[in-house]
C-alpha cells in the first residue's frame, strides 16, 4: 500500500522525500515543510517524528539528518512519517518563535487550518501525526545547557500515561521528566487522540551538539527495535525519573559561577551557584530548597537581578 505525506509518496519497500505545503510567504510564494515517508517492506505500526517546532532547537534536525540515511525500507516493518522542520519561518531566521505571528509553535496544537501561521502549520502537522501509532516530537533545551531527557507531558492521570512512560523508557536516554505540560503542546494534544507521544529534549546548544544528536539517534533506533519496526532485542533499562522542577533566579546582578554540574545531585542548603562582581568580589549565593538533580542551566554567565539561572529536577526516583 502506497503511503503519502505532502508530495512524498512511497510504496512498500520504498522511501521518498517531498514537501508538505502549508501556506505562502510574504511575497506570495508557496512554501512547504520538508517531509519523508519510509514505507517498510512488511506491515507494522506507524511512527511519526518531527523536529524544530521551535525554530532554534536544531538537535532534532541533526537526529533526522543522521537517522534517515541509515534506514533500509527492505528491513523495516511498518511506516515512518517525518516532518524534518516544522517551524519554517523561525528556522529561516534561527529564532525560537514564529516571527510571522510571534508564537511559540509548541503551544499551538492541535492547530487551526484557517487560523494564524503557527495554527495552520500545527494543524497540518497534527493531521500527519495523528495518522501514527506512536509520536516522537524532537526538541532541545533551546540555547540553555540541559541534560538529555525525554518529557512525558500528558499528566499522570491521563489514560495513556503508562504508554507514554513506556515510550520514554524505550527511547532510553537515561532521564525522564514526567510532568503535565502546557496546553498546546503536541505531547499534550496527541495522547488525547489515543496516541502515545513524548518529546525528547536533547540537550541544549547554540547550533547543534554532536553528543546530544548521537543520543537522539540511538534513542530513535531503540524505539524502532522495541516496537518491532526493526529486528533486534531492545530491553527496557531503568530511567532516572523527575516529576517536578524548581527554578532559580539571580538574587542580584553580576556574573554567575555554577557550583554544581548538570546531573549532579543537590541537597537542601547546598550552594548551587554564586554571583560575583566583574572583579570576583562575592555578592550572593543561592542554595537548593529541595533534594534533586541539576537539570538545566543558563549558558551565559552575566545576569540581572531576578534573571533565570538554572532548574533542579525534583521528586527523583527510578522506574
Amino acid at each position: 500500500m502506497t503511503t503519502t505525506l505532502g508530495t512524498a509518496s512511497a510504496g512498500p519497500g520504498e522511501i521518498d522525500t517531498g514537501r508538505l505545503e502549508v501556506g505562502e510567504t510574504r511575497d506570495g510564494s508557496p512554501f512547504g515543510l520538508p517531509v519523508a515517508v519510509i514505507n517498510g517492506e512488511s506491515r507494522g505500526r506507524t511512527l511519526y517524528m518531527q523536529a524544530a517546532s521551535d525554530g532554534d532547537e536544531l538537535n532534532g534536525v541533526g537526529v533526522i539528518q543522521r537517522v534517515v540515511p541509515q534506514l533500509d525500507p527492505a528491513e523495516l516493518s511498518g511506516t515512518i512519517l517525518i516532518v524534518g522542520i516544522v517551524n519554517y519561518h523561525a528556522f529561516q531566521v534561527a529564532e525560537h518563535r514564529n516571527p510571522i505571528d510571534d508564537t511559540k509553535m509548541n503551544r499551538a496544537y492541535p492547530g487551526n487550518e484557517g487560523g494564524t501561521s503557527s495554527e495552520r502549520i500545527a494543524a497540518a502537522t497534527f493531521e500527519a501525526a495523528t495518522r501514527a501509532d506512536l509520536i516522537l516530537d524532537l526538541h532541545q533545551g533551546s540555547t540553555s545547557r540541559m541534560l538529555d531527557e525525554v518529557r512525558v507531558r500528558c499528566g499522570t492521570r491521563h489514560r495513556l500515561h503508562d504508554q507514554c512512560l513506556e515510550l520514554a523508557k524505550a527511547f532510553d536516554c537515561g532521564y525522564v521528566l514526567d510532568q503535565k505540560g502546557p496546553d498546546g503542546q503536541l505531547a499534550r494534544a496527541a495522547p488525547d487522540e489515543g496516541i502515545p507521544t513524548v518529546d525528547p529534549e536533547l540537550g541544549g546548544a547554540v547550533g547543534w551538539d554532536e553528543e546530544s544528536i548521537r543520543t537522539g539517534v540511538e534513542g530513535v533506533f531503540n524505539v524502532l527495535r522495541y516496537f518491532d519496526f526493526l529486528e533486534g532485542d531492545q530491553p527496557l533499562e531503568p530511567q532516572t525519573h523527575a516529576s517536578g522542577f524548581e527554578q532559580y533566579g539571580a538574587p542580584t546582578g553580576g556574573l554567575v559561577t555554577m557550583q554544581k554540574e548538570l546531573g549532579n545531585r543537590v541537597r537542601p542548603g547546598e550552594t548551587i551557584f554564586e554571583v560575583t562582581t566583574p572583579f570576583g568580589e562575592p555578592k550572593d549565593k543561592v542554595t537548593a530548597d529541595s533534594d534533586g538533580i541539576l537539570w538545566r542551566a543558563r549558558r551565559l554567565p552575566q545576569v540581572a537581578t531576578g534573571e533565570y539561572v538554572c532548574s533542579v529536577g525534583t521528586d527523583i526516583g527510578n522506574y
